[in-house]
């Protein structure tokens, strides 16, 4: 654009004429910001920054709140800037789970360790006859084995998860040990609907001989005969076994699996929002827990607790004394061909 005196006479009138308006008041009238005067809000958070530096309280009480604001994203739930409930999550996590469900685990093994360096493996009363009877057939034995490897799998990669950065990271540093997590996550997620499945296998074939009857009740009322030192006789399995299959396996199984399902997010036509993961995930870990340690018990009994007891669930056939002594009424009936095994 070239520049002309006469453009430039131009923009000098113009200058002036509008200097001369503003002198007379005729432009609009832009009242100026004092800035001592300053709103209550933001005087509060002036007279905090002098007295704890660093204290936008004020800003983060508008920010820390559940009133969902306008996005442009899919998920709705991204309008809500700061999620209070994460902060309650995370301290029941990181406290009443992590804490607590640690020092039980801890309490059960040093438990069972106790009882195993007092009492030992409990023996057979009657010598060993040499005859064999069947227990458990080819079918109930991998349905078994089948669960307990896909258990053990969780369990094992569930303590790295939970627990893992209070005794590996230290000793690994974190490059290795986030390396480590990744595989035992990925183990977990996949082993968990295997878990599911034969979880639910496991109850269709075990079902029938874990109905509740009344010689359990004498059984519980002794506690197999630990209290009132005499031989309780029960059927296939005492009350204590059932005990272990309705509340170990059945219900906190389901209560593990389901929510495992909603954390690998697997679970059709459900919205996933941070409150259903958080809920799911205390679930999840107690229920994980409590099941853990009532597996201790079990597996310790069904191990080096109890004499000819892992036979039973290794070779599917139990000593005709063994069976005798801890499942008399199971034995009888087996005799006298009331059950075909």
């Amino acid at each position: 654009m070239r520049i002309t005196i006469k453009n430039l006479l131009a923009c000098v009138v113009l200058s002036l004429s509008a200097s001369f308006a503003i002198a007379q008041g005729a432009a609009p009238q832009v009242e100026s910001v004092n800035i001592l005067e300053v709103s209550k809000d933001v005087q509060a958070q002036r007279e905090a920054g002098e007295s704890k530096p660093g204290s936008n309280q004020p800003i983060w009480k508008n920010a820390n709140s559940d009133v969902a604001h306008s996005v442009n994203f899919p998920n709705k739930e991204m309008g809500v800037l700061i999620q209070k409930s994460g902060q309650q999550w995370r301290l029941i996590r990181n406290g009443v789970i992590t804490v607590f469900g640690g020092w039980l685990l801890m309490i059960a093994a040093g438990a069972i360790l106790a009882v195993f360096v007092l009492k030992g493996t409990i023996k057979l009363k009657e010598p060993i006859s040499g005859k064999l009877m069947q227990r458990f057939s080819s079918v109930e034995r991998f349905s078994h084995w089948l669960m307990a490897i896909s258990f053990v799998a969780l369990a094992i990669t569930g303590i790295f998860i939970l627990w893992g950065k209070f005794f590996m990271l230290p000793i690994i540093g974190g490059t290795a040990y986030g390396a480590l997590l990744l595989v035992m996550k990925n183990i977990h997620n996949f082993a968990g609907p295997l878990f599911t499945a034969s979880t639910v296998l496991f109850f269709v074939i075990y079902v029938k001989d874990n109905l509740p009857t009344k010689d359990d009740f004498v059984w519980l009322m002794s506690f197999g005969g630990m209290l009132s030192g005499k031989h309780i006789p029960s059927h296939r399995f005492n009350a204590g076994e059932k005990f272990w299959f309705w509340g170990g396996v059945t219900a906190l199984g389901l209560l593990v699996s389901a929510s495992g399902w909603i954390l690998d997010m697997i679970v059709p036509g459900l919205d996933y929002w941070r409150g259903t993961m958080q809920l799911a995930h205390i679930v999840h870990s107690a229920s994980a827990i409590l099941m853990t340690v009532m597996a201790m018990g079990h597996i310790y009994i069904g191990s080096i607790g109890m004499q000819g007891a892992y036979q039973g669930m290794s070779t599917g056939y139990v000593d005709e004394s063994w069976g005798k002594e801890h499942h008399e009424l199971w034995y009888d009936d087996v005799k006298s061909g009331k059950i075909q095994k």
